[in-house]
Protein backbone atom coordinates (compact mmCIF):
# COMPACT_ATOMS: atom_id res chain seq x y z
CA UNK A 1 0.00 0.00 0.00
CA UNK A 2 1.30 3.49 -1.27
CA UNK A 3 0.42 6.63 0.77
CA UNK A 4 1.07 9.76 -2.40
CA UNK A 5 -0.61 12.66 -2.29
CA UNK A 6 -0.12 14.17 -6.17
CA UNK A 7 0.61 12.45 -9.37
CA UNK A 8 -0.18 13.36 -13.20
CA UNK A 9 -0.22 9.94 -13.82
CA UNK A 10 -2.72 7.98 -16.72
CA UNK A 11 -3.34 4.64 -16.58
CA UNK A 12 -3.57 2.84 -20.41
CA UNK A 13 -6.71 0.33 -18.70
CA UNK A 14 -8.85 3.67 -17.44
CA UNK A 15 -11.14 3.26 -20.40
CA UNK A 16 -11.78 -0.61 -20.40
CA UNK A 17 -14.55 -2.13 -18.38
CA UNK A 18 -12.75 -4.77 -17.02
CA UNK A 19 -9.03 -3.75 -16.46
CA UNK A 20 -6.59 -6.61 -15.92
CA UNK A 21 -3.78 -4.96 -13.93
CA UNK A 22 -2.76 -5.82 -10.55
CA UNK A 23 -5.18 -4.14 -8.39
CA UNK A 24 -2.59 -2.46 -6.18
CA UNK A 25 -3.90 -0.33 -3.17
CA UNK A 26 -3.13 3.23 -2.77
CA UNK A 27 -3.82 5.69 -0.43
CA UNK A 28 -3.56 9.40 0.35
CA UNK A 29 -5.18 12.97 1.27
CA UNK A 30 -6.60 15.32 -0.80
CA UNK A 31 -8.46 18.64 -0.59
CA UNK A 32 -11.22 19.50 -3.18
CA UNK A 33 -12.48 22.77 -3.34
CA UNK A 34 -12.29 23.58 0.98
CA UNK A 35 -12.64 20.66 1.89
CA UNK A 36 -10.15 17.18 3.12
CA UNK A 37 -10.74 13.73 1.98
CA UNK A 38 -8.93 10.73 2.58
CA UNK A 39 -9.01 8.28 -0.73
CA UNK A 40 -8.31 4.89 -1.74
CA UNK A 41 -7.79 4.26 -5.07
CA UNK A 42 -6.47 1.19 -7.31
CA UNK A 43 -4.29 0.66 -10.49
CA UNK A 44 -6.14 -0.03 -13.43
CA UNK A 45 -8.21 3.32 -13.30
CA UNK A 46 -6.99 7.07 -14.38
CA UNK A 47 -4.82 8.77 -12.17
CA UNK A 48 -4.22 5.95 -9.12
CA UNK A 49 -1.88 7.42 -7.54
CA UNK A 50 -2.98 11.14 -6.80
CA UNK A 51 -5.27 14.05 -8.15
CA UNK A 52 -4.55 14.70 -11.87
CA UNK A 53 -4.01 17.99 -13.00
CA UNK A 54 -6.95 18.28 -15.34
CA UNK A 55 -8.75 17.81 -12.22
CA UNK A 56 -7.08 20.31 -10.13
CA UNK A 57 -7.55 23.10 -12.93
CA UNK A 58 -11.02 22.47 -13.37
CA UNK A 59 -11.57 22.52 -9.55
CA UNK A 60 -9.77 25.64 -9.54
CA UNK A 61 -11.60 27.62 -12.25
CA UNK A 62 -15.36 26.17 -12.55
CA UNK A 63 -18.18 28.18 -11.78
CA UNK A 64 -20.20 27.06 -8.36
CA UNK A 65 -23.74 27.01 -9.43
CA UNK A 66 -26.57 27.17 -7.24
CA UNK A 67 -28.81 23.49 -7.31
CA UNK A 68 -32.53 23.43 -5.80
CA UNK A 69 -33.28 20.46 -3.36
CA UNK A 70 -33.74 16.97 -5.64
CA UNK A 71 -31.86 18.39 -8.41
CA UNK A 72 -29.24 15.80 -10.25
CA UNK A 73 -25.81 16.23 -10.89
CA UNK A 74 -23.46 13.64 -12.43
CA UNK A 75 -19.74 13.36 -12.68
CA UNK A 76 -19.33 11.69 -16.38
CA UNK A 77 -15.83 9.76 -16.37
CA UNK A 78 -15.32 9.69 -12.30
CA UNK A 79 -12.68 7.68 -11.66
CA UNK A 80 -12.00 7.69 -8.35
CA UNK A 81 -14.22 10.48 -8.07
CA UNK A 82 -12.60 13.71 -7.49
CA UNK A 83 -15.23 15.70 -9.09
CA UNK A 84 -18.00 13.29 -7.91
CA UNK A 85 -16.82 14.09 -3.87
CA UNK A 86 -16.78 17.79 -4.96
CA UNK A 87 -19.84 17.99 -6.33
CA UNK A 88 -21.70 15.97 -3.57
CA UNK A 89 -20.20 18.32 -0.88
CA UNK A 90 -21.10 21.24 -2.33
CA UNK A 91 -24.87 20.24 -3.38
CA UNK A 92 -25.69 17.94 -0.29
CA UNK A 93 -29.54 18.09 -0.93
CA UNK A 94 -28.99 16.87 -4.49
CA UNK A 95 -28.74 13.32 -6.20
CA UNK A 96 -24.97 12.81 -8.06
CA UNK A 97 -24.73 9.92 -10.41
CA UNK A 98 -20.73 9.36 -11.15
CA UNK A 99 -20.56 7.26 -14.02
CA UNK A 100 -17.35 5.52 -15.73
CA UNK A 101 -17.49 2.62 -17.82
CA UNK A 102 -14.63 1.21 -15.42
CA UNK A 103 -16.19 -1.15 -12.52
CA UNK A 104 -12.79 -0.67 -10.80
CA UNK A 105 -13.31 3.09 -11.16
CA UNK A 106 -16.98 3.06 -9.92
CA UNK A 107 -16.32 0.48 -6.92
CA UNK A 108 -13.83 2.92 -6.02
CA UNK A 109 -16.12 6.20 -6.46
CA UNK A 110 -18.70 4.71 -4.40
CA UNK A 111 -16.49 3.97 -1.74
CA UNK A 112 -14.45 7.13 -1.31
CA UNK A 113 -18.11 8.85 -1.13
CA UNK A 114 -19.16 6.75 1.20
CA UNK A 115 -15.82 6.48 3.64
CA UNK A 116 -16.02 10.69 3.48
CA UNK A 117 -19.76 10.59 4.91
CA UNK A 118 -21.49 11.55 1.53
CA UNK A 119 -24.94 9.79 1.12
CA UNK A 120 -26.01 11.40 -1.74
CA UNK A 121 -23.51 9.49 -4.51
CA UNK A 122 -24.64 6.77 -6.84
CA UNK A 123 -22.59 4.77 -8.92
CA UNK A 124 -23.10 3.38 -12.33
CA UNK A 125 -22.02 2.43 -15.66
CA UNK A 126 -23.51 4.92 -18.33
CA UNK A 127 -25.75 2.97 -20.57
CA UNK A 128 -27.61 2.03 -17.27
CA UNK A 129 -27.57 5.69 -16.04
CA UNK A 130 -28.81 6.80 -19.45
CA UNK A 131 -31.87 3.95 -19.50
CA UNK A 132 -32.91 5.13 -16.23
CA UNK A 133 -32.73 8.87 -17.04
CA UNK A 134 -34.64 8.30 -20.41
CA UNK A 135 -37.42 5.89 -18.77
CA UNK A 136 -38.18 8.25 -15.62
CA UNK A 137 -38.00 11.37 -17.91
CA UNK A 138 -35.33 13.21 -15.66
CA UNK A 139 -32.83 15.37 -17.06
CA UNK A 140 -29.23 17.10 -15.62
CA UNK A 141 -29.08 20.00 -13.73
CA UNK A 142 -25.14 20.23 -13.54
CA UNK A 143 -22.63 17.64 -15.80
CA UNK A 144 -19.17 18.06 -14.40
CA UNK A 145 -16.64 16.01 -16.54
CA UNK A 146 -13.05 15.38 -17.64
CA UNK A 147 -13.74 13.71 -19.85
CA UNK A 148 -12.22 10.74 -21.93
CA UNK A 149 -10.26 12.76 -24.72
CA UNK A 150 -7.84 9.93 -25.86
CA UNK A 151 -10.69 7.40 -26.46
CA UNK A 152 -10.42 9.40 -30.11
CA UNK A 153 -12.53 12.19 -31.67
CA UNK A 154 -15.67 10.45 -32.78
CA UNK A 155 -15.99 8.58 -29.89
CA UNK A 156 -15.58 11.91 -27.52
CA UNK A 157 -18.36 13.48 -30.24
CA UNK A 158 -20.63 10.69 -29.34
CA UNK A 159 -19.91 10.41 -25.45
CA UNK A 160 -21.09 13.92 -25.15
CA UNK A 161 -23.88 14.55 -27.93
CA UNK A 162 -25.65 11.84 -25.90
CA UNK A 163 -25.07 13.51 -22.37
CA UNK A 164 -25.48 16.88 -23.23
CA UNK A 165 -28.66 16.58 -25.14
CA UNK A 166 -30.09 15.19 -21.16
CA UNK A 167 -29.34 18.59 -20.11
CA UNK A 168 -32.35 20.13 -18.10
CA UNK A 169 -33.63 23.47 -20.22
CA UNK A 170 -32.05 25.73 -17.67
CA UNK A 171 -28.69 22.55 -16.90
CA UNK A 172 -25.32 23.92 -17.48
CA UNK A 173 -22.57 21.49 -18.21
CA UNK A 174 -18.68 22.11 -17.55
CA UNK A 175 -16.05 19.87 -18.98
CA UNK A 176 -12.24 20.72 -18.46
CA UNK A 177 -9.55 19.91 -21.57
CA UNK A 178 -6.17 20.41 -22.81
CA UNK A 179 -5.47 22.80 -25.32
CA UNK A 180 -2.97 20.86 -27.26
CA UNK A 181 -5.75 17.94 -27.05
CA UNK A 182 -7.93 19.69 -28.70
CA UNK A 183 -9.89 22.30 -26.27
CA UNK A 184 -10.75 24.85 -28.90
CA UNK A 185 -11.65 22.61 -31.47
CA UNK A 186 -14.30 21.35 -28.90
CA UNK A 187 -15.48 24.60 -28.31
CA UNK A 188 -15.93 25.50 -31.47
CA UNK A 189 -17.45 21.86 -32.57
CA UNK A 190 -19.66 22.15 -29.45
CA UNK A 191 -21.19 25.62 -31.26
CA UNK A 192 -22.14 23.72 -34.49
CA UNK A 193 -24.08 21.17 -32.58
CA UNK A 194 -27.45 21.83 -30.84
CA UNK A 195 -25.17 23.97 -27.99
CA UNK A 196 -23.71 27.36 -26.98
CA UNK A 197 -20.30 26.34 -25.65
CA UNK A 198 -17.50 29.17 -24.51
CA UNK A 199 -13.94 28.70 -22.38
CA UNK A 200 -14.45 30.12 -18.61
CA UNK A 201 -11.03 29.52 -17.24
CA UNK A 202 -7.52 28.52 -18.39
CA UNK A 203 -4.49 27.00 -16.43
CA UNK A 204 -1.06 25.00 -16.83
CA UNK A 205 -2.71 24.12 -20.33
CA UNK A 206 -5.91 23.15 -19.81
CA UNK A 207 -9.78 24.84 -20.57
CA UNK A 208 -12.68 24.79 -18.34
CA UNK A 209 -15.48 24.84 -21.11
CA UNK A 210 -19.11 25.97 -20.29
CA UNK A 211 -21.73 23.97 -21.95
CA UNK A 212 -25.51 25.01 -22.35
CA UNK A 213 -28.30 24.07 -24.66
CA UNK A 214 -29.01 26.43 -27.65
Amino acid sequence: MHRLRYSNAVSEHYFTAHPHSSNEVYEFDVQLLESHYHIRTQAGIFSPRGLDKGSAVFLHKVPLVDLNPGSLAVDLGCGWGPLTLALAQSHPESEVIAVDVNERALALSADNAKRNGLNNVTASMPEAAITQLEQTGRTIDLLWSNPPIRIGKTQLHDLLTRWLNLLSPEGVAYLVVQKNLGADSLIKWLNNQAHTASKVGSSQGYRVIEVRLA
